[in-house]
């Protein structure tokens, strides 16, 4: 049907392609148009030396039009770096695939177009990338000045964007908890080129593409009742779950300890390798996951444990129980732990005026940019050698720090995650060595009314 819509007849009854190498499995419509073009060359009706070079993808639709594939980005990429001259593929694809740079990319709207292009007979320019407009900050509703109160809940989360940090807040229905969260990625820089290539690429992977560069930093609030393969990806054709998704942006889970025991599990690996790996019989898929994690959770059941004015209802083993169903391994592995308690009516009816974000976010990528020209990367990051020698302590801060991990009996990874801290707290401040106000912030984000931890 698509030969007869786009004027052609087709050669002959029998053809045999070889999609090789055999050894990898295929699927999808993306090699409909290469097909098509490569039995129309050996038809003679197009010169078969105009393919030569030349990477070719699309799908067919029954009037011959060309329909976009997920994965294009990664395409391009690939033909790059096979030495492609050329990549032909729906017009939809065109602009996210140029965003990759090294190769000509031509978008195409129908075989018809795709025949005369190579033929000769028609002439286009090659496609210009285009940028996600979704990174104008101006436009941003949602604003930290707009949250009354919650000082500490604050400073914590900057320092959790300074750094890349993991973030876990606990307090009662209402404390503005999942208001705090969502105001998170409005004081994070814009992603670099080489970030926006990335998380294009994983949205482009996962047919979640806007055609467009991506510019603003994910954010990504799973419900509860999202599956294993849902949050760490998988499936018969894997593709990347909502941990990859958000990668170097914020993944938000509300209601933390609601979660599946199981599915919480399959955190431990990303938050500590920044990417995940699924296994499948036909292939091993590795993706990306450097992800700022943001946990809220009730104290209690009920909701109401620790909290001034309401009476929580939860026995100790019920409030037991509950925290839990987050296991100390994945605990072990968030840096903040943050209570967010009611507010009180001065606080709710004040009228204080609170920090916008756009000047938190000032501070946020000038710590960041300390970071990137120190050591390339995030504090949080920062592992072996590095980490002892940009994290290096000295006299007071390393008595602190010493009687501190007797006190509060300090995991070898909590030990490192306080380090990353206080550097970052350092970072905020213009520092260059880690002072004892420094060190005595990140610990003291360690402790918390969370009785799980």
């Amino acid at each position: 049907m698509q030969w007869k819509n786009s004027g052609f007849k087709f050669p002959t009854k029998k053809v045999i392609v070889n999609l090789a190498p055999a050894h990898l499995r295929k699927e999808g419509p993306a090699f409909d148009l290469p097909i098509a073009l490569a039995v129309l060359a050996v038809a003679g009706i197009v010169p078969a030396k105009m393919l030569e070079g030349a990477g070719v993808v699309g799908e067919l639709s029954l009037d011959g039009g060309l329909r976009g594939v997920r994965g294009a980005l990664c395409m391009a990429e690939g033909a790059r770096r096979e030495g492609l001259r050329n990549l032909v593929l729906p017009e939809s694809n065109a602009a996210e695939a140029a965003s990759i740079g090294g190769v000509k990319i031509f978008g195409m709207n129908s075989l018809r177009e795709a025949v005369d292009f190579f033929g000769g007979a028609l002439e286009v320019e090659p496609a210009v990338a285009e940028e996600d407009g979704t990174a104008d900050e101006t436009n941003d509703p949602d604003d930290f000045a707009d949250v009354a109160g919650q000082r500490f809940a604050k400073r914590a989360l900057e320092v959790a964007a300074a750094g890349g940090h993991n973030v876990l807040m606990s307090g009662p229905p209402g404390s503005g908890k999942t208001m705090l969260a969502r105001r998170l990625p409005g004081i994070l820089p814009p992603l670099t080129l080489e970030e926006s290539i990335e998380v294009t690429k994983v949205h482009s992977a996962a047919g979640q593409g806007s055609g467009a560069l991506m510019r603003a930093r994910p954010f990504r609030a799973p419900h509860h009742t999202i599956s294993t393969s849902g949050l760490a990806g998988g499936g018969s054709n894997p593709r990347p779950g909502e941990v990859s998704l958000a990668h170097h942006g914020v993944l938000f889970m509300d209601e933390f300890p609601e979660f599946s025991r199981a599915t919480l599990e399959v955190l431990r690996q990303p938050l500590e390798d920044g990417h995940v790996t699924i296994s499948r019989v036909a292939a091993t898929l590795s993706y990306p996951a450097r992800v700022t994690l943001v946990c809220s959770m009730n104290p209690c059941p009920c909701g109401y444990a620790g909290d001034k004015r309401r009476t929580c209802r939860c026995s100790a083993g019920q409030i037991e129980r509950y925290q839990g169903r987050i296991s100390g391994p994945l605990l072990d592995r968030l840096d903040l732990f943050v209570d967010v308690p009611r507010l009180s009516r001065e606080e709710l009816r004040g009228g204080e005026s609170a920090e916008p974000s756009k000047d938190i976010r000032r501070r946020v990528a000038k710590a960041r940019e300390a970071q990137h020209r120190r050591q390339g990367g995030s504090n949080s990051a920062l592992a072996g050698r590095a980490l002892r020698e940009v994290c290096a302590l000295r006299g007071d801060s390393e008595a602190l720090f010493g009687a501190a991990i007797d006190r509060m009996g300090l995991s070898g990874r909590a030990h490192d995650r306080v380090l990353r801290v206080a550097r970052t707290v350092a970072d905020l401040a213009g520092a260059d060595q880690i002072a004892v106000e420094h060190l005595a912030e990140a610990l003291n984000y360690r402790r918390s009314s969370f009785v799980g931890r």
